[in-house]
């Protein structure tokens, strides 16, 4: 049997852009073991990947290179016979460690200085792939192989038993149709939708018969506080309230999601819920939420995208201007889109 270890991705959106690659290596071999070394705050949606056979915290911090830990890290990892590593993050420091583990064949896309470290380098072609789902799928093939496109979009699995279990924690209850908020960004400022329009959009929601879920980090609490407060009724702020495995089972049990370009909306895409992503200083030309169900509402201000974590010009009128009515139109066909 072979094994192949992923490098994984260090934000959570890219983790989740990563299911196709893991999905087409066990197209090519259906009785590979695939591990994945990544961030512990990635692994509540590895372990919705049915491909993944074992997952590795990555005790590494950004920007920290501990070589000495590295190596160690490597040597362990050596016992465990993998034939392949593919390092989906372009650092030289993520290449090291399956240099340090003496895998065979060492996959991955030349960048910061690493050539050496690679034994399967490849040259990425930013034109053929401009999404970065394409980008990860590609690292599947032989370096002469062709991508077919588009590729299958990436896909989680809800644990329904975990699920039940969760609900019955948090004392939610599924016999109310659920829309699903998240008003976080771990990026910055310039990605987060007002507060005033959560709560506007989240009205409206309840006044067609939702209940409103606040979804997010520990972080978000803050935000999701000052929603909540806004809106006439009751709300469930949850942020904090989860970790990301039981938030990517509660995301599977909405029927509406409305979300910043974060991490949580690329897993809303994959578990194809209807949703609307707002889009602001990022683009969705790059990382958009690949579901039929999911659309994309922006207004493509002159000044945007520009992909900067706080508004430079001090005005955000990207988020600011995109009102709630916009958003809600994408389901109501009788408002304006």
């Amino acid at each position: 049997m072979s094994r192949i270890l992923i490098i994984g991705a260090s934000w959570v959106g890219d983790a989740v852009l990563s299911q196709p690659l893991l999905a087409a290596l066990k197209r090519r071999d259906p009785g590979c073991d695939i591990d994945v070394l990544a961030p512990p705050w990635t692994r509540g949606v590895l372990t919705r990947m049915p491909e993944v056979t074992r997952i590795l915290d990555n005790p590494f911090g950004h920007g920290q290179l501990q070589l000495l830990s590295r190596r160690a890290l490597g040597r362990q990892l050596r016992q465990a016979g993998y034939r392949q590593a593919i390092v989906l993050p372009n650092s030289l420091k993520s290449a090291l460690i399956p240099w340090f583990a003496r895998i065979p064949l060492r996959t991955g896309y030349v960048g910061e200085m690493r050539h050496f470290l690679l034994n399967d380098a490849r040259v990425l072609d930013r034109t053929a792939l401009p999404l970065m789902v394409e980008r990860f799928a590609a690292l599947a093939l032989e370096k002469s192989e062709r991508l077919q496109q588009p590729v299958p979009a990436p896909r989680l699995e809800a644990n329904l038993a975990q699920q039940a279990a969760t609900l019955r924690r948090l004392n939610l209850s599924l016999a109310q149709p659920v829309a699903v908020l998240c008003p976080g960004a771990e990026f910055g400022a310039a990605k987060r939708w007002p507060v005033r329009h959560f709560a506007a959009a989240a009205q409206q929601l309840m006044a067609q018969g939702f209940q409103i879920w606040l979804l997010g980090s520990k972080k978000d609490q803050p935000i999701a506080a000052q929603i909540a407060l806004a809106v006439t009724g009751p709300v469930h702020n949850l942020c904090g309230a989860t970790d990301l495995a039981e938030a990517v089972d509660l995301l599977a049990a909405a029927q509406r999601v409305i979300s910043n370009d974060s991490g949580l909306m690329h897993v809303a895409a994959a578990l194809d819920r209807p949703m609307v992503a707002v889009f602001g200083s990022s683009s969705p030309e790059f990382t958009p939420p690949l579901s039929d169900q999911a659309q994309v509402v922006r207004l493509g201000l002159p000044c945007s995208p520009c992909f900067k974590r706080e508004c430079p010009l001090g005005h955000l009128k990207c988020l600011e201007d995109l009102t709630p009515d916009r958003v809600m139109a994408r389901w109501n066909p009788a408002l304006p889109r």
